[in-house]
């Protein structure tokens, strides 16, 4: 953590107001070299969330309230919250056990990943225009850790049924947590399944997945904030394409006529269109930031990996 050096008692003493401890916590942070790739971008927004969500404020409380000063309680919790992010160097988001996708909050821990997406805007469009998000009945979410997709998805879609497929007990575990919070139970359902495997006969009108993609270089040289997520649902092999690969050659049996498959492989996709160099892998483009998700239909599918 640098030379930063502080006892609770001198921060107690020298801070005071919520803007103090927003200015020192992102010191701190500058310090210790965290990484910030889990929702916030800057040392400034990493100190901000944590030091609000402390105090039981929301993430857009107005700048005026900034200069309220805290209670020595107060200053103790937000001082150790701040102290184990810069000394940790874990997600804030395992901290508060909180993280927002589309909109929504999910409670995360260890168990799943933190959800950070770019497929949220392709939900917030309604998959348009590959889709008519009238027609929509069907949608599964596969490898879908914290349900963060699947309740997104139901949530934009509420006439359609959504399935959340993930082969992790313990992610399924804070998937249904995360259902259940959302008062989603009727409309979301969980199956414990690698890939396809639990899930045959079943057809939908949309898959989408953000799986395990990342390869063993990148996986040698992740922050260690990357470190503490679960390995499971980072590691996809040497060229980070384990999971895609078979998902391409069996996801057109499990799409309806029309359906479309949607996936994210980040860095990978360089390995994606070297592997196939026949294929024009449709890249989605994002206004708000982001890359390595694909589009193909289950026509596309069906040429390029065989029939349904």
């Amino acid at each position: 953590m640098g030379d930063i050096a502080y006892t609770k008692e001198e921060i107690i003493l020298s801070l005071h107001t919520i803007t103090d401890f927003i200015r020192f916590g992102a010191s701190l942070f500058k310090k210790a070299r965290l990484y910030y790739g889990h929702g916030n971008a800057t040392a400034i927004d990493e100190a901000a969330y944590l030091v609000l969500h402390t105090l039981n404020l929301e993430p857009d409380t107005h700048s005026v309230y900034f200069s309220a000063q805290l209670t020595k309680n107060e200053k103790l919790a937000v001082a150790s919250i701040l102290f184990r992010r810069a000394k940790e160097k874990i997600p804030a988001a395992y901290l508060t056990h909180e993280a927002w996708f589309c909109g929504l909050p999910f409670y995360v821990d260890e168990r799943v990943l933190v959800p950070r997406s770019p497929i949220c805007e392709l939900i917030q469009n309604h998959f348009e225009p590959w889709v008519e998000p009238e027609k929509v009945k069907r949608i599964l979410d596969l490898c879908t850790g914290s349900g963060c997709i699947a309740i997104a998805c139901a949530s934009y879609f509420p006439h359609a049924e959504v399935d959340a497929a993930d082969i992790s007990e313990d992610a399924l575990d804070v998937a249904l947590q995360n259902i259940e919070q959302h008062q989603m139970v009727d409309q979301v359902n969980i199956v414990q399944s690698d890939l396809f495997s639990n899930l045959k006969g079943q057809q939908y009108h949309i898959i989408v997945s953000n799986p395990p993609y990342v390869d063993a270089e990148d996986m040698s040289s992740l922050p260690t904030e990357y470190h503490a997520e679960p390995e499971l649902g980072l590691a996809a092999g040497e060229d980070g394409l384990d999971l895609v690969i078979p998902m391409l050659e069996q996801a057109a049996e499990h799409l309806y006529p029309e359906g479309i498959l949607i996936v994210e492989v980040g860095n990978s996709e360089y390995a994606l269109q070297e592997r196939y160099p026949d294929i024009s892998f449709y890249g989605l483009e994002f206004e708000h930031g982001g890359h390595g998700v694909f589009l193909l239909t289950r026509e596309q599918l069906e040429q390029y990996f065989g029939g349904a």
